[in-house]
């Protein structure tokens, strides 16, 4: 049953200005020549409606229509500014999705700046003087890089779970171990991805064990994938297993065989594509008589990084190497590139993908492409790749190699803060890798934490994020801030730190 608002609280609401009173207001008129008057009609009556909610729920007990005014005016002001924009990330979370996940190297921002100016090869071919294709800018060099066949690159590594599992499961199994079934950022499950691919998801195994044998009982004639999921957003420890994709090979080649002995056509070129090395013939590529072994690794690990040990992810030239038919992964975790879904395996079975109409509608812009490409050739050397692309050089520093940066930012603090408003100290900490990459791995960093003297640490963290021209991002631990070191990436951050710091206590 609605309750009817107080007698008191009717009359506030009759007292709520008009629409055009609020546009007629002087601090509103200023803006009507940068901002057409339906948008600016639309924010009045946002912030109208604003003030109705806050009369009828009690947080406010009185009309004022100057602040009316001016709270549409900092509306205003907010369409014009952008949204999209830098910030600065202390939080030592190194691929951090909520901040843009990996920031790219100097050579792929250079490589975007020199085609967005103008027109570009997207998709003409110089060498033969006609149309080519916008999926071999990357493809060579993917292929070296990790020793598969052929690669395609798509918008995010979501899409190109899709794409696979649509091409190549659609109405038929895909068997998949309980253990695996992931849950990505956003609340995207593999299951549902899987439902909206019209994949017939085959649960095998439990939560903590799944044995190759679970796999084997669970074929059926209408079986197209065993489907690997990489848990790079979360481990499993204690009593468990799982089945590796060089098995996956084993029971895939061996249910093969036997079709291929069950339908009678033991010639050479007809059903036996699916060897330990992966190869298809244009006979079984065209049907679904055979069961692919696609592995989503997520985390595109191009280089091993051998300083986590038994925490490091498995790079995506194993994963080829084990006989998967095709990998797929993100460009912005490991690989430190630009937002994209890479596929990488058998070529006929990349040559069906960019066939599928999803080619086109999750394909990579220009931009993409040449962020991806000026990457990709960085790994060309790898001894170089750590120190020039970001990600790699972020996950791989020590805490001391941190550390002089950490010092710089302490000295800095210090020489502007007033000694009565804070106690400032480098301290050791643990910084994440982020992304769904190494989850469980702790690693060592170097932070400058900040006590407070004066005010304190919540209302600093707000100030550094909404009232800084650049968001400062930090971490709070034990009310004091923190900001790590590792993911500061330049001198003139460190000054835009100290500067958001200095606003903060001068506003005490």
């Amino acid at each position: 049953m609605n309750s009817k608002p107080a007698d008191g609280r009717i009359e506030l609401l009759k007292n709520l200005p008009q629409i055009e009173e609020v546009l007629n207001h002087p601090a509103l008129q200023k803006l009507a020549e940068r901002i057409p008057h339906h948008a600016l009609a639309d924010i009045a009556r946002a912030e109208v409606d604003a003030w109705r909610k806050r009369l009828l729920d009690g947080s406010a007990n009185t009309v004022d229509s100057d602040r009316i005014a001016q709270g549409a005016v900092l509306r205003a002001h907010a369409l014009t500014q952008p949204s999209l924009r830098r910030v600065i990330n202390a939080t030592g979370v190194i691929v951090h999705t909520n901040l843009g996940r990996s920031p790219l190297a100097p050579e792929a921002v250079a490589a975007v700046n020199e085609v967005i100016g103008g027109y570009s090869t997207l998709e003409y071919d110089t060498t033969a003087m006609t149309r080519g294709s916008r999926h071999a800018h990357c493809e060579a060099l993917i292929c070296a890089l990790t020793g598969a066949e052929a690669a395609l690159a798509v918008n995010n590594n979501a899409a190109a779970v899709m794409m696979v599992l649509s091409e190549f499961a659609a109405e038929h199994e895909a068997i998949v171990s309980r253990g695996e079934l992931i849950e990505i950022g956003g609340s995207f499950r593999i299951p549902d991805i899987m439902n909206l691919s019209h994949a017939r998801m085959v649960e095998v195994g439990t939560t903590n064990k799944t044995h190759p044998a679970d796999y084997e009982r669970a074929l059926t004639p209408n079986t197209a994938m065993l489907l690997k999921v990489h848990p790079s957003n979360y481990r499993l420890i204690g009593f468990t297993e799982q089945v590796d994709v060089a098995r996956l090979r084993t029971i895939a080649d061996a249910e093969n065989k036997r079709r291929k002995a069950k339908q009678g056509t033991d010639t050479p070129n007809a059903m036996d594509p699916l060897s330990s090395t992966a190869q298809l013939s244009s006979d079984a590529t065209s049907s679904n008589t055979q069961v692919l072994v696609y592995e989503d690794q997520g985390s595109g690990a191009f280089s091993y990084l051998a300083a986590f040990g038994s925490y490091a992810e498995p790079t995506v030239a194993k994963s080829i190497e084990n006989g998967a038919d095709l990998v797929s992964f993100s460009g912005d975790k490991l690989l430190g590139g630009p937002q994209a879904g890479i596929i990488v395996g058998n070529k006929q079975l990349i040559d069906r993908l960019k066939k599928n109409p999803l080619a086109r509608a999750l394909r990579l812009d220009k931009m993409t492409l040449a962020a991806l490409e000026a990457t990709l050739r960085l790994y060309l050397q790898p001894d170089e790749a750590p120190a020039k692309i970001p990600t790699l050089r972020m996950l791989t520093e020590t805490a001391d190699d941190v550390r002089p940066r950490a010092e710089a930012l302490h000295k800095t603090l210090e020489a502007a803060l007033d000694k009565e408003c804070a106690r400032i100290t480098v301290v050791s900490e643990i910084s994440r890798a982020g992304g769904g990459a190494l989850p469980m791995c702790d690693i060592p960093t170097t932070a400058v934490e900040v006590n407070f003297l004066k005010g304190n640490a919540q209302d600093c963290q707000e100030h550094l994020v909404k009232n800084c021209p650049t968001p400062i991002i930090t971490r709070i631990s034990k009310e004091a801030v923190l900001c790590d070191a590792r993911t500061i990436l330049t001198n003139d951050e460190i000054s835009e730190i100290a500067q958001g710091f200095t606003s903060y206590f001068k506003q005490l």
